[in-house]
């Protein structure tokens, strides 16, 4: 895929996903699994400003880490939400969440240049949190796969949304697109820093 279709694709999920840019974690009445799977990680500001980070982070890397790093996120995800749907226990998980936004919106901002098996340890690590909070939260109606592949769907439509913006800001912008790219890395850890401390 080059790098205008990966434009076209991250800005129309951006566009799409913009109504979504709410914090809950909560359910939404009735339920269908794939719905409702898909709906969870957007219906949190906290969810959505890591994995657009990833994305971000991603584009910033370039080459193989465009989908490296997406995918070892979205992998590593489902091993979250099994953990989540099993009931095994995972400590400090909203801490891990919010940590996340921290770390992967420094990590951005700084344009920190990881090799690309680092990054994807990084953003693995920190998918656990996210798939286990999703996995945790699946209300009892719902299809464990069908809503397992409603959030990792999701999740991957996120990642293509801070993939899509950061290669149309990088590309359009130059230098200061490149400067753009780091500033939304600089706001999105401010705003962890909120949630860790429960202020967002």
């Amino acid at each position: 895929m080059n790098n205008r279709a990966l434009t076209t694709l991250g800005t129309t999920a951006l566009m799409a996903l913009a109504p979504s840019l709410a914090n809950a974690h909560t359910g939404l009445g009735h339920v269908d699994g794939f719905a409702h799977g898909f709906a969870h990680p957007l219906g949190g500001l906290d969810h959505v400003l890591a994995m657009v980070m990833v994305g971000l982070l991603a584009s910033q890397l370039g080459g193989r880490a465009r989908w490296l790093v997406p995918a070892s996120f979205v992998a590593v995800i489902v091993l979250g939400g099994a953990l989540g749907l099993a009931g095994i226990a995972v400590p400090s998980v909203e801490l891990g969440i919010g940590l996340s936004i921290v770390v992967l919106g420094g990590v951005v901002a700084f344009n920190l240049r990881a090799g690309v098996a680092a990054a994807m340890a990084l953003v693995g690590f920190f998918a656990v949190f996210h798939g286990y909070a999703h996995g945790a939260e699946m209300p009892e109606s719902a299809s464990g796969l069908s809503y397992g592949l409603g959030f990792v769907l999701a999740t991957a439509t996120l990642h293509a949304a801070g993939l899509g913006l950061g290669l149309l800001l990088d590309g359009k912008g130059g230098a200061r697109g490149a400067l753009l790219v780091r500033s939304l890395g600089a706001v999105a850890a401010v705003a962890g820093v909120g949630v860790v401390a429960g202020l967002v």
